[in-house]
């Protein structure tokens, strides 16, 4: 295969590329805020949490506004890799050690719920978001393979989770077409899908649910008045409501300083390839990522493009994307040197410390929701959901994150990220060997 010259141009402005994500769908305009207003419930960010909290909230009766800066999707939510996962971030025994085996068992079942919840939601508002079934987590050196086995082990004996198996070299290799891996573990239990699809169709129900949505509409300032009430200015209009959800996770921290402190923005990137004629590649179908510290993940399309990313970049240099998604490529698939790329964007994701969720509330009646770390599509929704929940009376839930031991960043906003590039170069360096 000879390679061509990327055909799509960015489009987005807050992030490099156009997707190929944005050209499997027409996307509705909604309003920019161009009036004042009084509602229950003010959410800013438009991606999958703040779309997902409107939407329930709106179908209690309560009055609620979302306010995007940008368009909806333009984030993570909209960009990012769209593989579910299965549990936590973490795996049970990196979680276990610290909070124990019934807090772990919690936010798994937890994120189960969230995972049934997703595929029913999709399901009930026949959305068409390419919803495709199973995912493989491999192996790129052999000293991990104890570790998949362990896993397994886990998920199938003490949290009760019927549709992970372990896999051999050779199921491996049949299951990816490459004999780049050496095991890993098959969850049929779990999927893939567009995400934009789902932000858009998320948007969809939410407005006809009754929320009200605006997008570009970046929040200037936002105070609390003394009265109870905060007041969210826009360049053309303004919002006034008892609670506030900020649901940025990457983006416009400037909003929250305990979402600064504990949730650093990282930089990841994906390409597409054109359609491939190779049905070796993935047969089944699955979405796959592997064991390296900095993951790659990649999985094919509706119409058999493989969409691969695992390029991470912890400053705001993103150089030539498709150059270094294709190396990695053909270190994983060979048979595709050559292979010409359609597509290379990136965005940023929101990490913490400790890969899991962070949630802060004020007495005030302000709440920040971030950090899920590339385990969003099915978590950043429910925690949306939580949210509305908590407003509805019932605390626990989003509780659970809530507890969680997050720390902040080292070295404050300007040294976190020359920090955290050090420390990910020595992890890449020890994937490599």
């Amino acid at each position: 295969m000879d390679a061509t010259p990327l055909t799509a141009t960015s489009t987005s402005p807050i992030a490099p590329g156009r997707s190929y994500y944005e050209d499997t769908v027409e996307r509705p305009a909604y309003p920019a805020l161009g009036e004042s207003l009084d509602v229950d419930v003010l959410i800013v960010g438009g991606g999958f949490t703040g779309l997902s909290a409107a939407l329930h909230l709106a179908r209690t009766g309560a009055s609620v506004a979302v306010l995007e800066a940008y368009r909806f999707g333009d984030g993570a939510s909209g960009r990012n890799g769209g593989q579910i996962g299965t549990g936590q971030r973490l795996w049970p025994d990196e979680l276990e050690p610290e909070i124990g085996f019934d807090n772990s068992l919690a936010l798994f079942k937890l994120a189960e719920e969230a995972k049934a919840s997703l595929f029913e939601f999709i399901e009930t508002n026949r959305l068409d978001v390419d919803l495709r079934r199973g995912q493989l987590a491999v192996a790129h050196k052999t000293r991990y393979l104890k570790d998949f086995e362990a896993q397994v082990e886990a998920l199938t004996t003490r949290y009760a989770y019927p549709h992970a198996s372990f896999m051999d070299r050779a199921e491996t290799e049949r299951s990816l077409g490459t004999s780049r891996f050496f095991g890993g573990m098959r969850d049929t239990g779990t999927g893939h899908l567009n995400p934009l699809k789902l932000v858009l169709g998320t948007a969809s129900v939410a407005a006809a649910s009754g929320a009200r949505l605006f997008e570009m509409s970046p929040v200037t300032t936002l105070h609390h008045r003394g009265d109870g009430r905060h007041v969210a200015r826009t360049e053309r209009g303004e919002i006034r409501a008892a609670n506030v959800l900020l649901a940025t996770n990457a983006y416009g921290h400037d909003l929250s300083p305990a979402l600064d402190a504990h949730v650093m923005p990282v930089g990841s990137f994906i390409g597409a390839t054109e359609p491939l004629d190779d049905d070796t590649i993935l047969p089944g179908g699955e979405a796959c990522h592997d064991s390296r510290f900095v993951v790659r993940y990649f999985r094919k399309s509706r119409d058999g493009r493989l969409l691969f990313g695992g390029r991470e970049a912890y400053t705001s240099a993103t150089g030539d994307i498709g150059k270094h998604i294709v190396k990695q490529i053909v270190e994983v698939y060979p048979q595709l040197k050559g292979v010409a790329l359609t597509h290379a964007w990136g965005g940023h994701v929101a990490i913490t410390m400790k890969r899991m969720p962070f949630v802060t509330s004020s007495e005030d009646g302000v709440t920040a929701i971030g950090g899920f770390s590339g385990h969003g599509v099915m978590l950043a929704n429910f925690a949306g959901r939580l949210y509305a929940e908590r407003l509805c009376g019932n605390r626990d839930r989003l509780k659970l994150f809530e507890d969680l031991d997050i720390p902040p960043f080292p070295g404050g906003t300007r040294l976190r990220g020359p920090l955290t590039m050090l420390a990910m170069t020595w992890f890449a360096f020890r994937d490599r060997f």
